[in-house]
């Protein structure tokens, strides 16, 4: 695993290296903090919440990020974009961050 600047091992648990690489620098440029609500997923789980069946989450390709406001949304989406994410999503009370390439890619996208 790399060496991280903003996260511990237990918050990044079963995540692609790359991912991980590139929300560390996201992190760092955003200018706030990550909170992750959703990385690595079990089938299971991913069933239970209503994610796709072929989700990034299921291989470790995907993280959610919890945001309060607009305004986070914001820099957590300049961050991503400056880290080199091209596939963010938009949910209610977060922003989903995936770089899984078997996927339309240099999209944003709205999460319901």
């Amino acid at each position: 695993m790399v060496k991280l600047k903003y996260f511990k091992d237990s918050e990044i648990f079963g995540l692609e290296e790359n991912l991980v690489f590139r929300l560390d620098k996201a992190r760092e440029c955003s200018g706030i903090p990550f909170i992750i609500t959703s990385g690595l997923r079990s089938i299971e789980k991913n069933k239970e919440i209503g994610g796709v069946d072929n989700s990034a989450h299921l291989k470790g390709l995907a993280v959610d990020i919890r945001c309060l406001n607009d305004s986070q949304k914001y820099a957590i989406i300049g961050g991503a974009i400056m880290a080199g994410f091209e596939r963010i999503g938009i949910g209610k009370n977060h922003i989903h961050l995936d770089i899984d390439k078997s996927k339309p890619y240099r999209v944003i996208f709205i999460e319901e």
